[in-house]
């Protein structure tokens, strides 16, 4: 008997046998749980020092701590700014995620990380055909409720939490006018020195309006759904020549939403030096440009097609006052394109662009002034940085062709 008695003891103390469950979790022993990491079957052998999502509706529900003093993002109590979309609070590196991410999207046109945590490996699509927004399965059962991604699996159509009727979901409640939030959020938080235009309403979208200049974009903006047409080209201006255009002519076929300029590419025939390109686009550019008080979302990118020298891109850098990053067409460990980019638009800025060492880049601009055939146009290159104009302008079709 006392043999069993001791058992019991031992099996108590070890977890194995629980005489009565608490009708409440003791906030300690809840912070000293060891977690079951996602997709793995094992328990941590120490308690991990992150911080967890889970103990999110427990803080909030049990003990009555505000929302807007944590991260929704993972939990942190760290919080150094609010979240610009949902009510609650974000940590700083949560913050920086955010900044990089939110305007990343992926080549089927939707966004490629979770609107809340701008992280997840798997997300659900908003199902509305005017929203591209992603959420991830924890911040959804985290923040909504447990299995709340399983049941939108489940439905045959599901829009998200910013396009719903009504602000609160769970946990997640979405701010008041949270277009105007996201816009103050980039401008006081982001390092860049470019100014962030608030997003636009569906219904307040228009058509885009564009100006480009010394490369066509029709076919890329076509397949991004932005022309409707070759009937609706009207919305697109191309000059491949602009010595003799002045501010009248701009103002009198404007106003313009987009401004794209390019360098020709390496090979082509050309009589100009590459600086006039770059003094052409930002003289043009000033012409198009709406009144500094304007609301008017107003978007422009320059593209260099490793052309320019070191110098010339330290010019373009004063002139266009925003840092170029590099992005490159990579097959292999091979580098087969690579372009400079400056622009306004919000993904292109990220420094989740692809960036490549100046040297591979240098050695490739040799390679093709040394090939005798001119290298490809840059335009299919940035064509995706494109796509976060969706939410300011309006677009004719959701099927992307890769192919052009």
């Amino acid at each position: 008997m006392a043999i069993f008695f001791l058992y019991l003891c031992v099996s108590y103390l070890l977890g194995g046998v629980h005489l009565a469950a608490p009708p409440l979790l003791d906030p300690e022993a809840e912070c000293s749980m060891d977690i079951i990491l996602v997709d793995s079957s094992e328990l941590s052998s120490s308690p991990s020092p992150e911080p967890h999502r889970d103990l999110i509706a427990y803080e909030v529900q049990v003990n009555q701590r505000a929302i807007e003093d944590m991260c929704i993002c993972c939990g942190s109590f760290q919080v150094h700014t609010q979240h610009p979309l949902f009510e609650g609070g974000m940590c700083a590196p949560c913050k920086d995620k955010f900044l990089d991410c939110l305007f990343l999207y992926d080549d089927d046109g939707y966004q490629s990380y979770c609107s809340i945590c701008c992280a997840g490996e798997t997300l659900l699509i908003c199902e509305n055909p005017d929203c591209t927004r992603c959420y991830c399965f924890e911040c959804v059962d985290t923040l909504v409720g447990p299995g709340t991604s399983g049941k939108v699996q489940a439905m045959s159509y599901w829009v998200c939490f910013l396009c719903l009727p009504f602000p609160r979901s769970g946990l997640l409640q979405r701010r008041r006018k949270w277009r105007g939030q996201l816009k103050a959020f980039y401008d006081q938080q982001s390092e860049c020195p470019l100014e962030m235009y608030k997003t636009v309403p569906v219904w307040k979208r228009e058509p885009v309006r564009v100006l480009s200049l010394f490369g066509d974009i029709r076919k890329e903006l076509m397949s991004l759904g932005f022309l409707e047409n070759i009937s609706g080209s009207e919305r697109l201006r191309y000059l491949d020549d602009v010595t003799n255009i002045v501010r009248k002519d701009v103002e009198e076929w404007g106003p313009f939403d987009l401004v794209y300029g390019c360098m020709p590419p390496l090979g082509q025939a050309c009589d100009r030096p590459p600086g006039w390109f770059l003094f052409q686009f930002h003289r043009i550019l000033q012409y198009a440009r709406p009144q500094p008080s304007s609301p008017q979302p107003f978007f422009w990118m320059f593209v260099d097609n490793l052309v320019l020298t070191k110098d010339d891109r330290a010019v373009a850098t004063r002139f266009l006052e925003t840092e170029p990053v590099t992005i490159q067409d990579v097959c292999g460990r091979a580098i087969r394109n690579a372009v400079h980019v400056w622009s306004n638009i919000p993904a292109v800025r990220s420094r989740h662009s692809a960036l490549v060492p100046q040297e591979e880049v240098s050695l490739l601009a040799q390679d093709r002034q040394r090939a005798k055939p001119p290298t490809p146009g840059p335009a299919k290159l940035v064509k995706n940085c494109f796509l976060p104009l969706r939410e300011y302008f309006k677009y004719f079709s959701t099927e992307l062709t890769s192919s052009l």
